[in-house]
């Protein structure tokens, strides 16, 4: 006998998820994890690999603030804050916090971090070490449903509640410097977790992210200039979609700090299907380009990024902007004479 009232319920809630997807103010992040955006670019690598914690030359910390589109209400936005460092010649420690809302969802986290360095370099004339990063955190997500069921019959996927729920998760990375080349590898969310703030149907305990980067710094001892490409790698393993970055990054050294900026430019490598103008089934792949730029005086750094993104279907062309500021503190570690930013500066 077919359960009627079961499959009600499991068509209200598909019909809900539909809204909540195809409306701006209630967008729905799919992501169980720290949202990546071009953040790691403004010396803030450690929010991407755990391997990074204490690869500096100093102890970090970084508060970061992002905010999309100003003229839509309830848009997305995200604040972080990391602290990382060394506890002595091989073993780092970080931790990150962060608060990412988007409409009627909200996320927090917390995240503890211990890495391992192991120093491979005869003197410290060049680099060459091999990192090691684990880290462990818990997320909680919630889903306001207040003033969201006003029909006369009850929906009873929808009871106009605050749901949330938190969930424990374990990241893993890896990082290599060789003279001027860098690499680093993430997997992200390496427990099968499984949300149930709407229904475990709808969702894969499937989250699983894998993370690579890979660089390489031109310098000379006769200039003030450093230049560093670099590309990043994401991949989110339940819905096979995947994104990469190009990026360009200069910095000049000054008599009173150091002055850097940019672009990054990140393109999907899986298109999105839209409805275009005249019923037309059309796909596009999403594309951001990004500028930046930052300065370091003593041991103060700001940084601000503007993201811009180049589609033709978009709630809004405001843009998306974010200010970073650091500060580095504790004893200077730099044992390396090699011109090598992500470690020495």
């Amino acid at each position: 006998m077919i359960n009627f009232s079961f499959l009600l319920q499991k068509l209200s809630a598909a019909i809900f998820l539909l809204i909540v997807a195809m409306t701006p103010n209630v967008a729905y992040s799919q992501n169980l994890s720290l949202p990546i955006y071009s953040d790691y670019l403004t010396d803030n690598y450690y929010l991407v690999h755990p391997s990074m914690a204490g690869a500096s030359n100093f102890n970090k910390i970084r508060l970061t603030a992002r905010q999309q589109w100003f003229d839509v209400d309830d848009a997305p936005s995200l604040q972080t804050m990391s602290v990382n460092g060394r506890i002595n010649d091989k073993v780092g420690l970080g931790g990150i916090f962060y608060n990412d809302s988007n409409g009627r969802f909200s996320q927090q986290a917390a995240y503890a971090t211990f890495a391992y360095h192991l120093m491979f370099s005869r003197s410290t004339a060049d680099i060459n070490q091999l990192s090691f990063g684990l880290s462990a955190g818990v997320v909680q997500d919630r889903l306001d449903q207040r003033g969201l069921n006003l029909i006369g019959t009850p929906d009873p996927a929808i009871d106009g509640s605050q749901q949330s729920e938190t969930i424990f998760n374990v990241d893993f990375g890896v990082s290599y410097f060789f003279l001027d080349f860098f690499a680093h590898l993430t997997l992200k969310n390496i427990l099968p977790q499984q949300r149930r703030v709407f229904s475990e149907v709808f969702e894969s305990e499937n989250q699983r992210q894998y993370l690579a980067s890979v660089g390489y710094t031109i310098s000379s001892l006769q200039s003030r200039w450093i230049f560093e490409p670099s590309l990043f790698f994401q991949h989110r393993e339940a819905i096979n979609q995947s994104n990469v970055d190009i990026n360009a990054k200069a910095y000049y050294q000054l008599n009173v700090g150091q002055v850097w900026g940019g672009v990054s430019y990140r393109r999907a490598l899986d298109g999105i299907d839209f409805t275009a103008p005249g019923n037309q089934a059309e796909s596009q792949n999403l594309q951001y380009i990004s500028p930046f730029v930052g300065f370091n005086y003593n041991r103060f750094m700001v940084a601000y990024t503007y993201s811009h993104q180049a589609f033709s279907e978009v709630i809004s062309t405001s843009g998306f902007h974010q200010i970073t500021i650091g500060y580095d503190f504790g004893e200077n570690r730099k044992r390396q004479t090699c011109v090598c930013p992500a470690v020495n500066y």
